[in-house]
């Protein structure tokens, strides 16, 4: 079956699954996108950038992370479902080329008030694929430092936040806070300090969870927490990175990326080896039913 009339069959189900954006106590929802829109759109350009190719123009190679797929602006990667769902979809063509899509909000300017609290949200389906056939995908909702934009060799001392990431079909989820210099320094770079669980009740593949990330602002030792529908799994705290970083890091605005890329140094240092595979598959989509920024 071709693979857009498998896509078709799969949006019927979707509405079922579509949730409002949910108000949280204490906090005002400051900016979303449920991806409501006509299917076979990209998101909404007035608050969507859509990465295409290997790199930022004059940036690291590979996007830094060594991932091989080439980001494109098709509909067959990146489109609305028609049904407030956005679908980010692998692709692998007859020469073994990978495709996929990346998206990065317009606004650079997501941070916690002096005093407050921001929380970043999003319901997301991970890419329904396990095993063999999973290795080298790599999955992820993130933020950076809105001072990377136009420079793009500024990392990691503008902050990352992964809010959610996951490779190889592993059922679980990632937290990762990035910071300071690289290699080394405050956050143990390259891989920032991290912590994951499995996703509760049921497994991260192929079924909805929430992943929500909260800035904490309003104690005299600033947090961040990592949330996987509702649980905190997660929290780095601005002693264990000292006050200098972490003000650069944390209290300076942010971009939200979402993009499911294949291969590169998360996938390959879990599997032992260079990846996708020859087993890896491709057409496991990643769904997301909104992206939300509350502060109070």
């Amino acid at each position: 079956m071709h693979f857009l009339t498998i896509l078709a069959v799969l949006s019927t189900f979707l509405p079922l699954l579509h949730a409002a954006i949910p108000t949280i106590s204490g906090f005002t929802l400051t900016w979303s996108d449920d991806f409501i829109g006509t299917a076979g759109s990209l998101p909404n350009p007035s608050n969507w950038i859509v990465d295409t190719g290997t790199s930022y123009p004059g940036g690291p190679a590979n996007w830094g992370t060594g991932e091989i797929q080439v980001y494109t602006s098709s509909s067959e990667n990146l489109r609305l479902t028609g049904d407030g769902v956005l679908m980010v979809m692998p692709l692998k063509d007859a020469n073994g080329i990978w495709t996929s899509g990346r998206i990065e909000t317009q606004r650079t300017n997501f941070v916690a008030r002096e005093g407050g609290k921001m929380r970043i949200q999003a319901r997301i389906i991970m890419p329904d694929v396990t095993g063999q056939e999973a290795v080298g995908y790599w999955p992820a909702f993130w933020t950076l430092g809105g001072a990377y934009r136009g420079n793009y060799w500024n990392w990691p001392s503008i902050g990352e936040f992964d809010i959610m990431e996951n490779v190889n079909g592993i059922n679980a989820v990632w937290g990762v806070f990035h910071c300071g210099v690289n290699p080394g320094g405050p956050c143990n770079e390259t891989d920032g300090l991290p912590n994951s669980r499995q996703c509760p009740g049921t497994p991260c593949q192929g079924n909805w969870h929430t992943y929500t990330i909260e800035v904490d602002r309003t104690t005299s030792i600033e947090t961040l927490k990592w949330y996987v529908d509702d649980i905190n799994f997660h929290t780095v705290t601005e002693s264990q990175v000292g006050t200098s970083t972490w003000n650069i890091a944390v209290q300076s605005g942010h971009f939200i990326l979402l993009n499911l890329a294949i291969g590169g140094a998360f996938p390959n240092n879990r599997y032992g080896s260079s990846t996708p595979i020859a087993a890896t598959v491709p057409n496991r989509p990643m769904y997301v039913d909104y992206v939300a920024v509350y502060n109070n």
